[in-house]
């Protein structure tokens, strides 16, 4: 068994590492969910964190962790005798992202359950990480079906499996904590609810911790079991600290001016719902009796906002977290306790209460274990603020703000524009991919999946996870006097098993090619086509797809953003898009073609949309027009679906953008068509209705 790494030896990272102490001392706060940059520590944090967890007890033997105190009445493996119970150490399971969702809940031998009635289960992953801890790393990247158990589990602290009929279920009550990297996408919002807190976390920009983190570490990975005894009388401390803070908990109390801070707070950063004054009270009893005190200060409170608002205030997912801390003080200071000193609000304790000599006040509110264990770090490594905010590395590119340009820029056209804000954002029209796919299960276009209505039956390939019982029965029926039927059972083997074929949706790969030429931005044309495009991310984002961008200007196209997860990603590098120069239409359209090319290679089964937001003119290089028509060409001979937001405005229409979807085998739309409230599309509606009222009559 490999020797993890010692929570009490990780660098800095104190909002982390506090935010995992006080789920260990109050598992109730919820969880944590901990964004930021790969190579912060934020998987070995988590890791390390079991290993302070206090030992439960088990009944013996039971798969499912049933506390013999007060076992489970329905236990699939009970009912449990009054028996000593066993202890054991706490457990942390880890969730992949590509689990099957028969991993996630457990199996049920449907054969069996049909031919002898037997409910034959075999545990899935909740059942393991009952009363532990449940870890998902990436868990952004989180499939959707797999997203809607772990929040059915979350809000219940059961889980339930059926199959046509036949249910099991057991308890599952476990710490969630996720971790994930915001560049990959962002988490949909009622998983975000379900995460008590939040953690952003950044590598230290400060040398002397850079360098005290690679010696850790490399000392860790050339004899982990001697890193492992230098920090073993640190971890035993703090676990005792846990044990004492779970002791004193119950008897921490929470007072109605306490109460009142935490309210007042929760409404005047207009967070939805009641989940955050719950969540952010329970936080700042954790933090109370971290610190070893009885009573709920303004510090806890301060401290518990911190790291339980910021991911509940996000709107769109293009709502950067965060909380305004002067806000946060003058909404204390306006509710503090008449009798309390002045500064509590700020976190300035000064530790007296503290019974391990730790801070409590100062820092993370409710301090975190000191480094100053069996290493030669300097102390001002344990109190350097860890940076938050920074930007990932490429986020900025060479063209981002610039001055208007005096000349035209290169290969003439119009001179060079400074980037404008987009327009405000609408509900778009549905655009789909035609035909019938097999990606990753989204919100978009029609396709073959393991959830969604039944269309049919076939064999199964592998173990059966949808059972269809009329298929299956009618496949069992004719062979029943063969194999001696003597009672009213149906006699049913392997071979008549039918799995269910579903209908669903699937996500798709949005790929925008965006015209910024300097035609583009007459007449302020650009702020609405921004805010169209926004529109659409919005819409990709609801509907669980992957985003690219590519734009072109001057004399060739770029790929401003290659494939990824993350809207937000794609909505900053349409914001620092600027405009000017000739239009190379055919660049734009060979450089995705290209990018599309890549992709079917890395994800086949994700179908592409391509969507082409321009005026449809080409100006740029040797015979644009001629060049940009075969470029269009190449995609039509592909079959990659495709539609061209018309950009044209004006009296005088040139039609070039509806020439231009021809070309591709697409469709196109004006930007007013876009909308999905747009009179055109009401206008259209009312016809359809008018001539099934004609047609019925």
């Amino acid at each position: 068994m490999t020797t993890p790494y010692p929570f009490t030896a990780v660098v800095g990272q104190d909002d982390l590492r506090l935010a995992l102490l006080l789920n260990a001392v109050s598992p109730a706060v919820g969880g944590v969910l901990v964004r930021g940059e790969k190579g912060t520590a934020k998987s070995t944090a988590v890791r390390a964190l079991s290993a302070l967890m206090p030992d439960v007890d088990v009944v013996a033997g039971c798969r499912f962790s049933c506390d013999p105190a007060a076992p489970d009445p329905q236990c699939p493996d009970g009912p449990h005798a009054e028996t000593p119970g066993a202890q054991r150490g706490a457990r942390m399971v880890e969730l992949p992202v590509g689990a099957s969702e028969d991993r996630l809940v457990g199996a049920l031998d449907i054969e069996r359950a049909l031919s002898e009635g037997v409910k034959a289960f075999e545990p899935g992953l909740l059942a393991d990480a009952h009363r532990g801890i449940l870890y998902v790393d990436e868990v952004n990247l989180l499939h959707d079906h797999l997203v809607d158990l772990l929040l059915d589990a979350a809000a219940m602290g059961a889980s339930y499996v059926e199959r046509e009929g036949v249910s099991v279920r057991h308890a599952a009550r476990f710490l969630l904590v996720g971790t994930m990297n915001p560049e990959e996408g962002e988490l949909r919002p009622q998983l975000l609810d379900r995460f008590g807190l939040t953690v952003e976390v950044a590598a230290s920009r400060e040398p002397e911790q850079r360098v005290e983190v690679v010696k850790r570490r490399l000392a860790y990975d050339d004899h982990p079991e001697e890193f492992a005894g230098r920090w073993a009388e640190d971890e035993a401390e703090v676990r005792a600290r846990i044990v004492a803070a779970r002791e004193l908990l119950p008897q921490v109390r929470l007072g109605d001016r306490a109460l009142t801070q935490i309210a007042a707070t929760c409404a005047a950063f207009e967070v939805d719902g009641m989940r955050a004054d719950i969540v952010m009270a329970r936080t700042a009893t954790a933090l109370a009796a971290w610190a070893g005190r009885t009573d709920v200060l303004a510090e806890d409170v301060r401290q518990a906002a911190l790291l339980a608002l910021p991911h509940r205030r996000r709107r769109n997912p293009f709502d950067a977290p965060g909380l305004d801390e002067d806000k946060l003080d003058e909404t204390l200071d306006e509710f503090a306790p008449e009798d309390e000193p002045e500064g509590n609000s700020e976190g300035d304790g000064d530790g007296d209460d503290d019974p391990d000599g730790g801070p409590d006040g100062g820092g993370p509110g409710g301090g975190v274990p000191p480094q100053d264990g069996p290493h030669d770090a300097p102390q001002e490594t344990q109190d350097t603020p860890n940076p938050q905010g920074d930007a990932p590395a490429g986020d900025g590119r060479e063209d981002s703000p610039e001055e208007p340009a005096a000349a035209p820029a290169s290969g003439g056209g119009a001179p060079e524009q400074k980037p404008v804000a987009a327009g405000e954002p609408f509900r778009t029209k549905m655009l789909s991919v035609p035909g019938l796919g097999e990606g990753a299960a989204g919100r978009r276009s029609r396709a073959r999946t393991e959830h969604g209505r039944t269309t049919g039956a076939t064999r199964p390939r592998g173990a059966l996870t949808k059972l269809h019982l009329a298929a299956t029965v009618q496949a069992a029926a004719p062979h029943q006097r063969a194999r001696g039927r003597a009672g009213r059972g149906l006699v049913v083997r392997r071979d008549d098993l039918r799995q269910a074929t579903r209908e669903g949706r699937e996500g798709n790969l949005v790929l925008f090619v965006v015209d910024a030429s300097g035609s583009m931005a007459a007449r302020q044309r650009m702020t609405a086509v921004k805010g169209a495009v926004l529109s659409l991310l919005l819409d990709a984002y609801q509907r669980r797809d992957k985003v690219g961008l590519v734009t072109f200007r001057k004399s060739a196209a770029e790929v401003a953003l290659p494939p990824t997860s993350s809207v937000d990603a794609a909505a900053s590098r349409l914001e620092s898009l600027p405009t000017g120069g000739r239009t190379p239409l055919a660049a734009g359209l060979l450089k995705a073609h290209e990018v599309l090319r890549v992709e079917r290679l890395r994800d086949p089964a994700r179908r592409p949309l391509m969507v082409v937001v321009t005026d449809g003119r080409a100006t740029g290089g040797p015979e644009p027009v001629q060049l940009a028509g075969r470029a269009a060409g190449l995609h039509a001979a592909e079959g990659t679906a495709s539609v061209v937001v018309d950009c044209e405005t004006g009296m005088v229409r040139l039609g070039l953008a509806t020439e231009l979807a021809g070309r591709l085998g697409g469709t196109a739309v004006t930007l007013d068509e876009l909308r999905a409230d747009s009179i055109a599309g009401l206008v259209k509606d009312v016809t359809g209705t008018q001539n099934t009222i004609r047609r019925a009559a």
